[in-house]
């Protein structure tokens, strides 16, 4: 267990290192950072001057390890247009965007894994017909579209919730509902294919041949053999949430990490975008490591995979 550990832990190294680069490269081939930040009227030796006073005229490859070094010790440079820390910044800001993430994430599992359990228990029933027409309508429906829909009836109409801000817990319950459901038809869908599968098996019949209680041997026999890729589409489900919340946080004026996001491509404030770029794939590739190390540790098979 603890080698597999370790070769995970220097393939999630190696696809941190690769991200951080690319990032890097292409943010800045995308655009002169002196010119961002000089203007695009500035005179040209303004622009000249900015980019010897900012090291942007030395070879890019020094200018990335410049950066990573810094990166590494959590400085991520100022703002262009902020004029404060970047770092300051998504720490402030990170927090929103990681609530709504975990409890969107924790809405799409408490409600997709148990349909996809009753879907896979009564195929081709009213139950699973039910389960199979909400995630096709979660997965037609725009967040955007989605969100709108929910603000007009929970908080327009009936004034339960609010439709913006968390100055209190309940305007968190809009956002959540609308990044849970975006990811509940995966879940339930792979949940539901994998109970189908599992509930065939030979020690599924065996145990039932034993007389087991229906529901000891749904949750306590087969869920846990089909949970196993679960886990791994929840881990990157999660990434995703963190990296694209920027629509949801917009819609609900949650100025979270998304938000910023929006604020430095819409501003081109370069280190603000490189700084974020480079956590939301942390983000990514920590829940997947994660994942992997929990597969392990569900199915012993998989440490020699």
């Amino acid at each position: 267990m603890l080698r597999f550990i370790f070769t995970r832990l220097c393939m999630a190294a190696l696809v941190a290192l690769t991200v951080s680069f690319v990032s890097f490269i292409l943010l800045f081939l995308a655009g002169d950072p002196a010119i961002a930040i000089a203007g695009d009227s500035a005179p040209g030796e303004v622009i000249a001057a900015i980019r010897a006073e900012y090291g942007f005229d030395r070879p890019l490859l020094v200018q990335y390890f410049d950066w990573l070094m810094r990166a590494l010790s959590g400085d991520f440079g100022m703002s262009y247009y902020f004029r404060t820390p970047v770092s300051g910044m998504i720490a402030e800001r990170l927090p929103v965007t990681m609530t709504i993430g975990f409890l969107g994430m924790s809405f799409a599992l408490l409600v997709a894994i148990p349909m996809g359990v009753l879907a896979a228990a009564f195929p081709n029933t009213i139950v699973d017909r039910l389960a199979l027409g909400i995630a096709v309508v979660g997965q037609a429906i725009p967040s955007f579209w989605f969100a709108l829909i929910l603000i007009v009836i929970f908080s327009v109409n009936l004034g339960l919730v609010p439709a913006s801000g968390t100055r209190h817990w309940t305007g968190y319950i809009l956002p959540m509902i609308v990044l849970g459901y975006y990811a509940t038809p995966a879940i339930m869908r792979l949940t539901r294919a994998g109970m189908l599968e599992v509930l065939s098996a030979d020690y599924i019949r065996t145990a039932r041949a034993k007389g087991l209680q229906p529901r000891q041997v749904l949750f306590k026999h087969a869920l846990r053999n089909a949970i196993i890729p679960v886990v791994s589409l929840a881990a990157v489900q999660l990434g995703f949430m963190f990296g694209g919340s920027i629509v949801v946080e917009t819609i609900f004026a949650l100025h979270g990490a998304g938000f910023l996001a929006w604020e430095s491509i819409s501003r081109n404030d370069l280190p603000t975008m490189q700084a974020l770029i480079l956590i939301f794939a942390m983000f990514y590739i920590v829940f997947t490591f994660l994942a992997d190390v929990l597969n392990a540790w569900l199915d012993p098979r998989l440490r020699t995979a």
